[in-house]
């Protein structure tokens, strides 16, 4: 089954608060005929985006395809948070790579965050950046293990944006029954996430860059060139960059191997109006502690975005909201009769030790992928990486294309299975606080 259509229209955003709030954009064209370009990136998420745009900066001639439409995928799904470090924790990377390594992947995560903020303020795009985003934890090991992190970001690497959060000081954060302590990452940030995509198309566009919508790549003939194929057109082009994350399919077996899409799912509240101090009495953003991830944060229009629940077939369930309402409901179960406005699932990219995938395919092509849930930072920077080592600065890709990856066991075909029984495993041991 091909995610691209399994559980969406084709050329629609999904139903979600981020589709029906986004800026405005006119649909761009489909790739028809014969076109010939320096670079050809295949999807328009962060990572496709960015690449695009920073190519385009550096001089060279770019096309943008993308199967759906500009943010269609994870980039305009997802919760919105702009995260700290890397998705695995600095302390655990020490240990896997070396603390000199792990010191340049806290320093290119620094940079990713950076770009980020940046790019917002650079290109002017309207997607509600604000600053903040809460771990928590229900188990008071959980709360010092995210102490201990913070003196450790603090000691180590001179981070001092972490403020430690015990019970009482979380009540003025996060006022949930089920959170007994946390920390408050005034360095992290969170935003509207299908905005800051379109605002990065609308920059890439300015910037040269010749964008396709509802073009599907479904071959590449690699070679000295490679040529991209699609349905109504091909593109042949110097260098290929693949930009498609959980909805790669078939186009590369060696990625596809090591990145494994999964499903997770968010909901939006009715506005909150006075209640909202009961939630989020600070407008910061929040992620748990729990192996299957809470998230949520405050739209701007006063609605709680709740992101809750994964599954890894392919089809969403009949019912997302029920799916997600049924986590929201441990977090706050005073909240029982909210009525939820919208639900949507959304496809992202996971790797085994959750650290992103860069790679070069063959030997004029790159791809970045596997963000698993840290995207919003990560793979903008990684487009931008790969921009770079394109023109010749191939440094932050290197060490990032360094990191150790490993091919789910079992290909395609028993990679799921075995992951679902992974995750009711962790999923087991969150419900008894182990």
């Amino acid at each position: 089954m091909n995610l691209l259509y399994a559980n969406d229209n084709r050329g629609k955003y999904p139903p979600s608060w981020y589709a029906a709030t986004a800026t405005p954009q006119p649909a761009y064209d489909t790739l028809k005929g014969a076109h010939r370009a320096d670079v050809c990136v295949i999807g328009a998420g962060y990572t496709g985006l960015s690449a695009a745009l920073h190519l385009a900066q550096a001089g060279r001639d770019v096309i943008l395809l993308d199967a759906q439409r500009v943010g269609f995928g994870a980039s305009g799904r997802n919760g919105g948070q702009l995260g700290s470090g890397q998705r695995m924790e600095q302390d655990d990377l020490e240990k896997l790579v070396g603390e000199p390594e792990a010191a340049k992947l806290w320093e290119l995560a620094e940079d990713a965050k950076n770009l980020v903020k940046s790019l917002i303020v650079d290109h002017r795009i309207d997607c509600h950046l604000k600053p903040g985003v809460a771990w928590t934890a229900s188990t008071a090991g959980d709360v010092r293990h995210l102490h201990k992190y913070a003196d450790h970001l603090a000691q180590k690497y001179g981070y001092d944006q972490i403020e430690t959060l015990d019970h009482v000081t979380l009540q003025s954060v996060c006022p949930s029954p089920d959170y007994r302590g946390g920390i408050l990452d005034m360095g992290a940030a969170h935003l509207h996430p299908l905005n800051f995509a379109l605002g990065l198309a609308r920059a890439a566009a300015a910037a040269g860059v010749r964008i396709y919508e509802r073009s599907a790549v479904h071959h590449i003939e690699e070679g000295t060139t490679s040529t991209i194929r699609t349905d109504a057109g091909n593109v042949v082009a110097d260098h290929v960059i693949l930009a498609c994350n959980g909805y790669l399919g078939g186009l590369n077996h060696r990625v596809a191997a090591r990145v494994m899409p999964i499903n997770n799912f968010i909901a939006a509240t009715e506005p909150l109006g006075d209640r909202i101090n009961d939630v989020l009495p600070r407008d910061v953003a929040v992620a748990d502690s729990r192996f299957v991830v809470n998230y949520f944060r405050l739209s701007n229009d006063g609605r709680l975005l709740f992101g809750g629940g994964e599954s890894y077939g392919y089809r969403f369930p009949a019912d997302i909201g029920a799916k997600v309402r049924k986590p929201m409901s441990v977090i706050f179960p005073h909240l029982k009769d909210v009525k939820i406005d919208y639900a949507w699932g959304g496809t992202l990219g996971i790797t085994m030790k959750r650290l992103p995938y860069l790679t070069r395919p063959a030997k004029n092509m790159l791809s970045a992928s596997g963000y698993s849930g840290h995207g919003v930072g990560t793979a903008t920077h990684a487009g931008q990486l790969m921009a770079r080592a394109i023109v010749g600065d191939a440094d932050g890709f290197d060490t990032l294309a360094a990191l150790p990856s490993t091919p789910f066991p079992g290909g395609p075909a028993m990679r799921s299975p075995l992951l679902v029984l992974a995750m009711s495993w962790y999923g087991l041991r969150d419900k008894l606080g182990l």
